[in-house]
């Protein structure tokens, strides 16, 4: 199963500078250690505030209690807080490593909810599912979209994009059949230092643990 951490670190005041540089430093070749295994497979940095220490990880275990041991054996756990997302398989997701990382790009972590207005009658919800699933298929194949799961609640789900920057990324979104019923939130990306892709470099496609 793939699960989504956001990571929050609040160093004590008054901790040494050292102190701090030498667990960044164990976190690092840790993190270096747990991507071999597959059970880091991506990395990244949100916007953040100034004082902000905050990352989000894309993680892989066999269960909530393999994640959170995974978690636990991360150096920086001590002064850290973890806010866990399971994944659900998405009939639409490309696939771990299928969609090629483009260094061109931006990456961004779109959540949707589906909001069907009262009254839609089956036949219609049926035919814009449908052409919502065509859709999908296409900026996959495009290479926008590089992964998809399901989220819990109904009609939730969150995708990992990538796109030129913004303006293209709100142009995609407006494309897709069911944006008229679709509300969410869109978080631009960067990447960070110990990312598994940006540390084996530009030809590594997305999700790879090798």
């Amino acid at each position: 199963m793939e699960y989504l951490v956001t990571m929050t670190t609040r160093v004590p005041g008054g901790t040494p500078a050292h102190d701090v540089e030498n667990v960044r430093a164990r976190e690092a070749a840790h993190t270096r250690d747990l991507a071999a295994q597959g059970r880091v497979l991506r990395l990244w940095r949100p916007p953040l505030e100034p004082g902000e220490w905050r990352s989000i990880g894309l993680f892989a275990a066999d269960d909530a209690d393999g994640v959170e041991r995974t978690l636990a054996s991360m150096p920086l756990r001590v002064w850290r807080t973890d806010e866990v997302t399971t994944l659900g398989p998405h009939p639409d997701d490309p696939g771990r490593g299928r969609v090629p990382l483009s260094e061109s790009s931006q990456e961004f972590l779109v959540t949707l909810v589906v909001d069907v207005p009262y009254g839609t009658n089956a036949e219609t919800l049926e035919e814009m599912t449908a052409r919502e699933d065509d859709r999908a298929r296409d900026p996959a194949g495009k290479g926008h979209l590089i992964r998809l799961w399901r989220l819990p609640g109904q009609g939730r789900s969150l995708g990992l994009w990538q796109a030129a920057g913004t303006r293209q990324m709100r142009d995609i979104l407006r494309s897709l059949p069911l944006a008229e019923w679709l509300t969410g939130e869109t978080v631009p990306l960067t990447r960070h230092p110990s990312d598994p892709a940006s540390v084996q470099g530009p030809s590594v496609s997305s999700g790879s643990t090798v």
